[in-house]
């Protein structure tokens, strides 16, 4: 099986992605209300520079989204996967695993040292994902959503980005 193409998103991108984040939503990793079929993807805060998309066959198979945590010029050494996701149909091709590596080494040269995210706490297949890929948990903030009538953790999870050999 081929390696998915991660590349740079381009505004082109819109429509598939779009019809990826609705297609994916699920209270297991989201906070926010689903995304309309016809909501637009990009705006002021989420522009495409701040995603790779993953390719399988030609077709857009998933994004992760990338972005310094905050503005502070303090913080300007770390990234944060601030979303992710994976058409159904590119499901357990390693679409998601690529995505994390490309977005580490992208992170990285760019002079980042830190990854960091937030998972839900009940999201266990995620924070599997993210274990296997170094992060580790370095805070939670409990039953920090209510989602329908559940209160769920919020998890925070980081890694060093290795400097290039």
């Amino acid at each position: 099986m081929p390696s998915p193409l991660i590349r740079s998103a381009r505004r082109t991108d819109e429509p598939a992605l779009a019809r990826i984040d609705h297609d994916t939503w699920s209270t297991l990793h989201a906070v926010q209300p689903r995304p309309q079929p016809d909501a637009p993807f990009f705006d002021e805060r989420h522009e495409p520079a701040q995603y790779l998309v993953a390719e399988v066959d030609g077709e857009v198979a998933g994004y992760i989204r990338v972005v310094p945590p905050t503005p502070l010029p303090a913080s300007l050494h770390v990234r944060q996967i601030q979303g992710i996701a994976v058409a159904e149909s590119a499901r357990g091709k390693g679409v998601a695993r690529a995505l994390i590596r490309s977005a580490c080494a992208w992170a990285r040269e760019r002079g980042a040292r830190r990854m960091t995210l937030r998972v839900l706490g009940h999201n266990t297949p995620a924070r599997r994902l993210y274990e296997s890929e170094g992060f580790r948990v370095e805070g939670v903030l409990p039953g920090e959503f209510l989602l329908g009538e559940t209160y769920v953790d919020d998890v925070l999870m980081g890694r060093e980005l290795e400097p290039e050999a």
